[in-house]
């Protein structure tokens, strides 16, 4: 059931009416009963893993509450062991489904056998709701938060059915009390949440899916294309982001149409000035969940502490206790890659990443000398430009790892891009049914929409609140708007159906 489709829509609609006809009291276990069914309709073999991973997260952070009250001489002991349990079967779960396949690939590969893959099933967003367990059992064992004693009330943390497609990656501290709270139906809330739906809607179906058309096209034929490759590549960082924060917005919009705020998971990466700042705006609840499970208590660690004293000793104080977090930096982006797929270009993406970002760091103080001997002031105009040109030109050479097959294709497909350009071979792609002959009115669309984009984005970025703004406009108005855009997807978008989400199946 895509949220594209009218089947959702219709399942979205009812969905609404019984939530907000039933009593209040009872709004929870609706919920519950409409994620599960969601999850049911989609993927009915899949809630038995759904099911595994919440039992296991119930038991060991009620677990640990329960050994931490007692006061025991070896309750530490005993909390640490019951966490490091719950890590291992929940991580242990998404490991096995996602990751065995590549593991035996990789052995078939090196030790030349032939071992068969298995058939696994990969359940809708078992990444995301691995990542949710894990930091509620985290948070628990560290003392963030107290353990739910109410199983049905942990199934619905789990299972809520907004971020089960494409996150974001939810904490339990934020989200879990808004689940069972009272909501009460407004024509705000329907307002807000109408908005940021058919807002994602226009981006997803419209933006997203005529670039994926080009970058396809391209991709498909880099021999004859060429040089388009650069084009090309631009127009797969449009169609990413419009794809996967369309995506978002539509979730986030979904979610409060039941009075239940979602975090953000995107703040206009493409204004980053550095790829550091782009991380910070991309995929955020990915970021911050990383940032806070993984690299501060890997950068905290006791193996850690002692490589700093020694990398002091050798590079000074300074720069020797950045090598820890430079080091934290890179095992973490690896990570993000192996998350991001069991492939080895997702690993190579990941070093990519993870290594600009640690020398950056590592020459930040470099940096900053040469700036001031070339009198260069971080607010000039042409500089903040440049360095949000140059962070762009890195994203999209790392986004390359996405469209070739290998490391050759790779080499191919960079020196194509910046020898070989010839921009007028794009009015040479079908664009549907009526073929080149819609091309240019095709484009112009692209053009246009993106433009859209990025006037609303500049707003944003200075400040202006702009669905918030509608919101307290007249019905009229806030409905006029929300008509015109939900018309611009059947106008102007290239299919009737968009295609899968490509951050759906983590």
């Amino acid at each position: 059931m895509q949220i594209t489709s009218n089947l959702f829509i219709v399942f979205l609609a009812v969905s609404l009416l019984v939530y907000y006809v039933l009593p209040k009291k009872s709004q929870w276990l609706v919920l519950l009963a409409i994620s599960y069914a969601y999850y049911v309709i989609v993927s009915p073999p899949a809630v038995v893993f759904l099911l595994f991973s919440t039992v296991v997260t119930y038991v060991c952070a009620a677990a640990i509450e329960k050994r931490k009250a007692s006061g025991d001489a070896g309750a530490a002991a005993a909390c640490k062991w019951i966490m490091l349990a719950g890590l291992l079967l929940d991580l242990g779960m998404l490991a096995f489904l996602k990751y065995t396949n590549f593991i035996l690939e990789t052995v078939n590969g090196i030790a030349r056998t032939h071992i068969p893959m298995l058939k696994l099933l990969l359940p809708l967003g078992i990444s995301y709701y691995t990542f949710a367990t894990v930091g509620y059992i985290l948070d628990v064992y560290w003392g963030r938060i107290k353990a739910e004693q109410n199983f049905l009330k942990v199934a619905l943390f789990v299972s809520f059915f907004p971020q089960l497609l494409q996150g974001p990656i939810s904490r339990f501290g934020s989200l879990g009390h808004q689940l069972w709270e009272e909501h009460t139906f407004s024509l705000h809330i329907l307002k807000e949440g109408m908005m940021r739906i058919v807002w994602g809607l226009f981006k997803k179906m419209v933006l997203a899916e005529w670039a994926a058309v080009y970058v396809e096209a391209i991709f498909a034929d880099m021999d004859t294309y060429g040089g388009l490759i650069l084009i090309g590549m631009i127009l797969y960082a449009i169609e990413l982001y419009c794809d996967f924060s369309g995506g978002i917005d539509v979730m986030i919009g979904v979610s409060s149409l039941f009075g239940i705020t979602l975090d953000e998971n995107f703040q206009r990466p493409f204004f980053a000035v550095s790829l550091s700042d782009f991380w910070r705006r991309w995929h955020i609840t990915l970021g911050t969940w990383m940032k806070d499970y993984v690299m501060y208590p890997l950068t905290l660690s006791k193996g850690m502490n002692r490589l700093g004293k020694n990398c002091k000793k050798v590079f000074g104080r300074k720069r020797g206790r950045l090598i820890p977090i430079c080091i934290s930096n890179i095992i973490v982006f690896v990570l993000v890659g192996v998350w991001h797929g069991a492939e080895w270009r997702n690993v190579l993406w990941g070093l990519y990443n993870g290594v600009i970002i640690a020398l950056s760091s590592f020459l930040a103080k470099d940096f900053e000398n040469w700036k001031k001997k070339l009198h260069i002031k971080d607010s000039a105009a042409w500089y903040h430009g440049f360095m949000m040109l140059r962070t762009f030109l890195l994203v999209i050479i790392g986004l390359l790892s996405d469209l070739v097959t290998g490391v050759g294709d790779l080499g191919k497909a960079l020196g194509y891009a910046f020898t070989r350009f010839t921009p007028g071979q794009i009015l040479s792609i079908s664009s549907g049914k009526l073929g080149t002959a819609y091309t240019p009115y095709a484009l112009l669309t692209l053009l246009l929409g993106c433009v859209l984009l990025l006037v609303i984005s500049i707003l944003q970025e200075r400040g202006i609140r702009i669905r918030s703004a509608l919101g307290k406009a007249p019905l009229a108005v806030s409905f006029a708007a929300c008509l015109i855009l939900l018309l611009c997807v059947p106008l102007f978008g290239p299919v009737a159906m968009a295609r899968g989400f490509i951050y759906a199946q983590f």
